[in-house]
């Protein structure tokens, strides 16, 4: 055992040392006979079969078999490594594999920096870790941290997902990864993207933000901030979303959003907005909470809370509106229906604008075509009454037990109500000029419309009725009983949904900082303090920082220099040379 004197000196150990001034001046050429070559320096460790060990400057090459430890975190192999004791800075070429506790980082080339406790390589690497395994072309690990930072290529492969992404710092003790740059997450159930993201590689969950969204099979999920869990199937939006569904042409829009993937269902609150897109018209439903359940051709959409609907075609000029307490929208078979459910004793009988015609009752179904997604028809259960302001003063008004309605080109075209009517019509000229007030009871009634006007009225089983001057009609009995004139609240168009409503306080999202800039890894020195002695292999141009970090190690200059066994076999046959010049030494001696 030789033994350099002071801390920073290399101590080593070998089987058989030997001297070649004229290939190696200044140099000890060191082998295995029966145990390996071996070096010690201030905590590192390293076994070789051959190596050159330049003593006075502190430097070796080692060839064959490199093991590499330090302390027990660290082990690495190689077929060629430098290490230079003086700056503490290693390289190592050929199958190189370090290892960790959780992660074995494999490349062709590694720079090793012990003062950082920085290791390096920009020739391509592959690192696996207990769940998944990450490439990249350029990659750094920080001993300190555990942390390795990925750059230009980034490649996670896992058995449920791969991401792709432009950069990725990854915390092997955690699993932990953090996304930058333009990011996918890829699955055979869903693609996620964004431009800053976290996730939880072994818990297989994240977050992401900026510009991100999930793709499901018939769904895309966009906000601000966005809430991914693989095993569950589970993700959730806040802030300026969107879920966008591309089966069945509609979207919904709000401030918080969950979608459990497996259950098809879909809940948002916070100014919700379900817009489905009908044929050329557009139907959009606001509540406080909206629910979409059921497989692309059986979506069903639930509203609770203060609904309010509106609908209009492209010429905007038969729009539709109406207000109820909750909603519930079949797809598949056209129905929708405005619901009253009373839960606190107080009067929502939810009310429907067809142009200027309110109407009212407990409960109001609307009826589409599923083939064209034009209105069909409508029904008014219990309480049904129909309002229609007059073209100068008063209203005409029609109530009745059940209201039937149908709709031609999406404008209400006929309505029958049956049991128990009544009518209050102000009947006029083709001059407009009133006639007389016609109030009138039957078994059940009749009306037909043309531009938006009641046009005639069909009275059947009639019991009752009278055309009294306008003046003779008190002014106190120009009201049926149960009249109710909502105009105030009728949706004239889309900002309409959110009149009189507070806008909701949002969260605010908590960020993804980018991470911090490193310094450079090869330091600047002066001329004469390399990194690695000048007796290293590696030319000074290679130990420079690069812009693009492109340099692979496979190129002119470089590339036979670093061929794993071609510099062993040279230094393999000096030894045999050297033996046999000694034996002959002896037998002259």
């Amino acid at each position: 055992m030789v033994s350099a004197q002071g801390s920073q000196e290399i101590n080593y150990d070998s089987d058989r040392t030997l001297k070649n001034e004229e290939r190696y001046p200044g140099a000890l050429i060191l082998s295995k006979v029966d145990n390996q070559v071996y070096f010690d320096h201030d905590g590192i460790e390293v076994w070789c079969d051959n190596a050159v060990f330049y003593k006075e400057a502190n430097f070796f090459k080692a060839y064959g078999n490199i093991r590499m430890k330090q302390g027990d975190s660290v082990s690495m192999t190689s077929n060629y490594a430098e290490y230079n004791g003086n700056t503490e800075f290693a390289f190592a070429s050929g199958n190189v594999s370090m290892k960790r506790p959780q992660t074995t980082l494999e490349t062709d080339s590694l720079f090793f920096d012990r003062v950082k406790q920085q290791a390096y390589y920009r020739s391509g690497g592959k690192v696996t870790d207990t769940a998944s395994v990450l490439t990249s072309k350029i990659g750094r690990y920080f001993m300190e941290e555990d942390k390795y930072s990925f750059i230009n290529e980034v490649v996670v492969t896992n058995p449920e997902y791969t991401i792709n992404s432009e950069q990725l710092d990854f915390y092997s003790e955690t699993g932990h990864a953090y996304l930058y740059g333009p990011s996918t997450i890829k699955s055979e159930t869903s693609t996620v993207y964004c431009e800053r993201g976290f996730y939880d590689t072994r818990a297989d969950n994240g977050y992401f933000i900026k510009n991100s969204q999930i793709n499901y099979d018939n769904r895309i999920l966009r906000g601000d901030s966005l809430y991914f869990n693989r095993e569950n199937s589970f993700a959730s939006a806040t802030n300026n979303i969107r879920v966008i569904d591309t089966i069945n042409d509609s979207r919904v829009t709000g401030h918080y959003a969950e979608v459990y993937r497996d259950k098809d269902s879909v809940f948002i609150t916070k100014k919700a907005v379900a817009a489905s897109l009908q044929e050329r018209d557009t139907l959009f439903i606001h509540s406080d909470t909206i629910m979409i359940t059921g497989k692309p051709e059986k979506r069903v959409i639930r509203g609770f809370y203060d609904v309010r609907i509106f609908k209009e075609d492209e010429t905007g000029e038969n729009p539709m509106s109406g207000r109820s307490d909750s909603i519930y929208s079949d797809q598949q078979t056209g129905l929708t229906k405005l619901i009253n459910l009373n839960r606190d004793g107080g009067n929502r009988n939810p009310v429907l604008w067809s142009n200027e015609n309110q109407m009212t009752g407990d409960s109001i179904h609307l009826m589409s075509n599923t083939k064209t997604e034009q209105l069909d028809s409508l029904l008014v259960f219990n309480n049904a009454f129909l309002i229609q302001k007059d073209s100068i003063e008063g209203y005409n008004q029609i109530k009745g037990k059940k209201l039937t309605g149908y709709f031609q080109d999406n404008e209400l075209n006929e309505v029958i109500i049956d049991k128990n009517t009544e009518t209050l019509h102000y009947m006029r000229n083709n001059d407009s000029e009133l006639i007389g007030i016609n109030k009138t009871l039957a078994s059940s009634i009749r009306i037909l419309f043309r531009d938006r006007e009641i046009q005639d009225i069909y009275y059947y089983n009639q019991i009752d009725g009278k055309l009294t001057p306008e003046a003779d009609f008190p002014p106190n009995a120009r009201e049926l009983k149960g009249f109710n004139w909502r105009g105030e609240e009728r949706i004239l168009n889309k900002e309409g949904l959110f009149e009189g409503q507070p806008e909701p306080e949002l969260i605010k999202i908590k960020g993804i900082p980018l991470p911090d800039e490193p310094d450079e890894f090869f330091d600047k020195r002066e001329k004469d303090d390399l990194l690695l002695n000048e007796n290293s292999r590696l030319k000074p141009d290679i130990l420079k920082n690069r812009n693009a970090d492109s340099l692979r190690f496979k190129n002119e200059k470089v590339m036979d220099s670093l061929k794993p066994g071609t510099q062993q076999d040279s230094l393999r046959k000096d030894i045999q040379k050297l033996e046999k010049e000694k034996a002959v030494s002896r037998k002259k001696d």
